[in-house]
């Protein structure tokens, strides 16, 4: 398997603004956070990687997104099972060339990507509108009110945000919480992610 730190360079090779590098690390960092919270402790770096090369042709590509992911990952060196998760992270979802992905998620990681992805850029943007600029000290009912304001964060997607729930069998108030916890739990470890690149501002 590709190591966490080619997984970055690749991610580095075609990601140079701070928004995508901080959004991959967060998906990263939430990703190993629910692979111990599910009893995939032993897959935790995996989960990792996923979550770090998921929108991998994002930036460049945006009308083509999941479309070329598959040819610059297998480029560099990264197996079909990365390829199949990252790409299912697109499931039912139209680009911008008007193509339908139509790459579904099987595996609980892949499930867990595809719901928690939309929803770590709401809450940062929750999180940006607080005085603390924090996660750490948002509870679930102040998420809940940005969550239910459509104008809020409109590029979020409630609509895979709720499929993503329902796909796991979950209520989405227990993807609210998770994800939340989360992203407070690795807000730390994000911000020193970002330092150590030689990014310490968004």
């Amino acid at each position: 398997m590709i190591t966490r730190e080619e997984a970055f360079e690749l991610l580095r090779k075609y990601n140079k603004e701070p928004f995508h590098i901080q959004h991959a690390l967060t998906v990263e960092a939430v990703m190993k956070w629910y692979a111990n919270d599910l009893g995939y402790a032993d897959e935790t770096e995996y989960w990792g990687i996923v979550g770090l090369l998921h929108d991998i042709d994002f930036e460049i590509y945006p009308d083509e997104h999941c479309l070329v992911a598959p040819r610059l990952l297998k480029e560099g060196g990264v197996g079909d099972d990365i390829i199949h998760a990252v790409c299912s992270h697109g499931y039912g979802i139209t680009v911008g060339n008007g193509t339908t992905i139509d790459v579904e998620p099987v595996h609980e990681m892949e499930k867990v990507l595809f719901a928690a992805d939309e929803l770590t850029g709401l809450i940062g943007a929750a999180a940006l509108m607080r005085p603390s600029k924090s996660t750490k000290d948002m509870e679930l009912k102040s998420l809940k009110k940005k969550y239910k304001s459509k104008g809020f964060a409109a590029g979020c997607s409630r609509d895979v945000i709720e499929r993503g729930a329902s796909q796991l069998g979950w209520e989405l108030d227990t993807l609210l919480t998770k994800t939340l916890q989360a992203m407070a739990a690795t807000e730390d470890e994000i911000n020193n992610r970002m330092i150590e690149c030689g990014i310490s501002e968004v």
